[in-house]
């Protein structure tokens, strides 16, 4: 999620100097590590500037990397130019163009999309039988988030409807859980999701576990 940062140098250093993000990307690549199997093959969707590709290949996992905006691009060739070298984070023009185990989408990637039916459909030919999509995504409930009237004006709709979109540049929407899954099925089911109990009040960010059927 990059917001008004507007090169990759900038999202990078600004990404990984939050004790918050770090930690949040520290818990998401070890759920995605302690799922994989051995030498498994990763599609990282949305990869930024390569922070968690360069993880997974580091664990022996090849990785297929795809991200649609140049700036990041741009730098995450220069981030993990010694394993895009040793093939083992290879890029992509199009997600379509692989199929592994995994596909990852750390840090609100999903939630740049107004609808994720056709997205799951396609994923649904990447993913193999019994393989997963680990989605980070903003969590519509955090009570941090209360003190903007954006969040007051919109829980209406998410309690109707289970999604709203903020008007801005980033185009970023907001969905409950099960909006998700819907969308998902009939290729994935919705397996695992964190946080729960009052996390749902305290984290700003939440993972969700869809198996591949």
């Amino acid at each position: 999620m990059v917001g008004d940062v507007h090169t990759g140098e900038q999202y990078h250093a600004i990404i990984q100097a939050s004790p918050r993000d770090r930690r949040v990307r520290e818990r998401f690549q070890n759920m995605a590590l302690n799922l994989l199997a051995e030498g498994a093959q990763v599609l990282d969707l949305g990869a930024g500037t390569g922070i968690d590709a360069k993880v997974y290949a580091a664990n022996g996992h090849p990785t297929f990397v795809y991200e649609p905006m140049a700036a990041m691009r741009d730098y995450l060739a220069l981030y993990c130019c010694d394993e895009i070298a040793n093939n083992t984070v290879i890029k992509l023009a199009s997600p379509r163009y692989c199929k592994v185990q995994a596909v990852t989408a750390n840090f609100a990637v999903l939630n740049h999309f107004a609808d994720h039916t056709a997205l799951f459909e396609d994923l649904s030919l990447v993913v193999q039988q019994g393989g997963f999509v680990l989605a980070c995504m903003l969590n519509p409930f955090y009570l941090g988030d209360a003190r903007y009237g954006w969040w007051r004006h919109n829980l209406v709709n998410l309690v109707r409807r289970g999604r709203y979109a903020i008007t801005s540049e980033s185009g970023i929407h907001r969905f409950v859980p099960r909006v998700v899954a819907q969308a998902a099925a009939p290729h994935f089911r919705l397996e695992r999701l964190t946080p729960s109990g009052f996390g749902w009040a305290t984290q700003l960010y939440m993972f969700l576990l869809l198996r591949r059927v």
